[in-house]
């Protein structure tokens, strides 16, 4: 009973607050770049069509809309110093000695924006994500220089959760309204560091329901 309480609380601690935040900044990034809310809602026309409403079949048929959350989650990792570490015994990394017991933090806010590894880095540009070496996946298996969910051992093992309640939610949202900022109202991308990686100022924008999709919320 208290492992299934101790999984219960994981889930709710650890995957509510950091879902919503993820599908907040991608939303975010993709109103300061209207023309990727176009391509999102082009490729849920192809595969949903305007006749359905989004299920979870459709999520692995959703490239673009993967690459748009691969690419939130590389400039605003929800865990930007994920979990800390504590080695076992004193060793020697990169010629710095970690002592037994040090609690150690891994920046992946900064391994995400290194850019020797990632072509203007501060940028949001999901394309990076469809094609070449760069369509990473979650683990850190391909290089450790895309790392939201930590890697090794100690990866995050909602994972599996995480991928498809951030598309699952974000695709609804997009298949079914419009999104515009109020008038005289200026977008900021600041960010509020945390155990959890906010914004500074929570994103507040209008919906209108799409007319193609209308009929399907009555």
């Amino acid at each position: 009973m208290d492992n299934i309480k101790g999984i219960f609380t994981d889930i709710f601690i650890v995957g509510t607050d950091t879902t919503s935040t993820t599908v907040e900044w991608t939303l975010a990034e993709m109103m300061n770049k209207p023309e990727t809310i176009r391509k999102a809602q082009e490729e849920l026309e192809s595969v949903v069509g305007k006749e359905e409403m989004v299920d979870e079949t459709h999520l692995p048929k959703l490239h673009y809309l993967e690459a748009l959350v691969k690419e939130s989650l590389r400039l605003h990792p929800p865990g930007p110093l994920l979990i800390p570490r504590y080695p076992t015994a004193t060793s020697s990394i990169g010629g710095f000695i970690i002592l037994k017991g040090t609690k150690v933090f891994i920046n992946a806010w900064a391994i995400h924006r290194n850019p020797t590894v990632w072509e203007n880095p501060s940028e949001f540009i999901p394309e990076r994500f469809l094609t070449g070496t760069n369509r990473c996946d979650y683990c850190g298996s391909n290089n450790f220089n895309f790392i939201p969910f930590g890697f090794g051992r100690r990866i995050c093992v909602g994972i599996p959760l995480a991928e498809k309640m951030n598309k699952y939610i974000l695709a609804t949202m997009l298949h079914s309204f419009e999104w515009r900022l109020p008038e005289n109202t200026k977008l900021d991308l600041v960010e509020k560091f945390g155990f959890v990686l906010k914004k500074e100022k929570p994103l507040l924008a209008i919906t209108t329901a799409r007319p193609s999709c209308a009929k399907l919320y009555k």
